[in-house]
């Protein structure tokens, strides 16, 4: 008779606490809570409400990973704020602000190493870097001042595309490189949109949703020269939606109209649509961190919101209690 050992290569064990290092399938008695784990790989992604914001706001800047994001500017009790705020995976605390309140506007880069950029009122090409306490700003603006753009890359070496420019009111298909002092004109986006989200790297940029007279869902890939439309489109057009991740690799979530909580992943050809949507349906959102790992947090519901959920990808491993029926 086949035993676990057998099976999988190493005994249960009786444990007076959860082990690291855990792989898919193995097993373990923890004998201080008394019940059998088990550690599995999730089938579908779910979404988990987590700590809020401190303060609500919509049209926000993110930067960072999920364990360690950061979110500022956007739109609150006030037209536009400068506030910041970092998340440690559970809790938010508030940080040095923006030296340009805004709304709308572009962002890169990590928690201690942030890239703020365009945004309103007024139109600005303002840039601003964050050095995990303080705003200081770039002598470097953006050569085309602009709100509704996405960005991503890093402090040094971000991207800023799309947007929107008034009078005359102009959906933008400009992208610029920043290289940590001055910003450089790169190939622009086949699509001229507004709204839209975007993820990925300098070299290696992902642009998708935006609106432009309707709404779109075309997605196009950035090689650090120019952009190429991607065969695969989001499943569901919208814009003011978030994103993370990577040009192969990337999560869609959120947006509107209607406001949705639809949650959809690409492989670098396709998106697909998961089965899981947010547990709070928003737009005008914040996005950052992975595909197995994302961060959403601020956004519009019937008014500004400070929820944060967190996002764990398919295939990720969680620990279960087993429970006899």
């Amino acid at each position: 008779m086949a035993t676990y050992k057998g099976i999988k290569g190493f005994s249960i064990q009786n444990l007076s606490a959860d082990p690291s290092n855990l792989i898919e399938g193995e097993m373990w008695y923890n004998s201080t809570s008394g019940v059998w784990k088990v550690e599995e790989a999730t089938a579908a992604g779910a979404w988990a409400t987590s700590g809020n914001m401190g303060s609500a706001r919509s049209n926000l800047g993110n930067a960072g990973i999920q364990t360690a994001g950061l979110g500022f500017g956007g739109y609150g009790p006030a037209p536009a704020v400068g506030d910041t705020e970092a998340y440690d995976g559970s809790t938010w605390t508030a940080g040095g602000s923006l030296n340009t309140a805004r709304r709308y506007l572009g962002s890169a880069g990590t928690q201690t190493a942030a890239l703020a950029f365009g945004g309103n009122p007024p139109i600005t090409g303002a840039t601003e870097e964050y050095n995990g306490a303080t705003w200081a700003t770039s002598p470097g603006s953006l050569i085309l001042a602009r709100n509704e753009l996405k960005g991503c890359g890093t402090q040094t070496a971000g991207l800023g595309f799309g947007g929107y420019t008034t009078p005359p009111a102009t959906y933008r298909s400009e992208t610029e490189e920043y290289s940590g002092t001055s910003w450089a004109a790169g190939g622009p986006l086949n699509t001229a949109r507004s709204n839209l989200a975007g993820c990925g790297t300098q070299t290696a940029g992902l642009a998708f949703g935006g609106y432009n007279t309707p709404l779109i869902a075309a997605t196009e890939e950035y090689n650090g020269t120019s952009w190429a439309t991607s065969p695969g489109s989001l499943n569901t057009a919208r814009l003011s939606l978030a994103g993370a991740g990577t040009q192969t690799a990337a999560l869609a979530f959120g947006g509107s109209p209607p406001i949705t909580g639809a949650t959809e992943e690409y492989n670098g050809t396709s998106w697909t649509t998961s089965p899981v949507s947010m547990n709070t349906a928003r737009a005008s959102l914040a996005g950052c961190g992975t595909q197995a790992a994302g961060l959403a947090f601020g956004g519009y519901i019937t008014a500004v919101t400070a929820a944060t959920e967190e996002w764990t990808g398919p295939g990720a491993a969680v620990t279960k209690t087993i429970t006899a029926s």
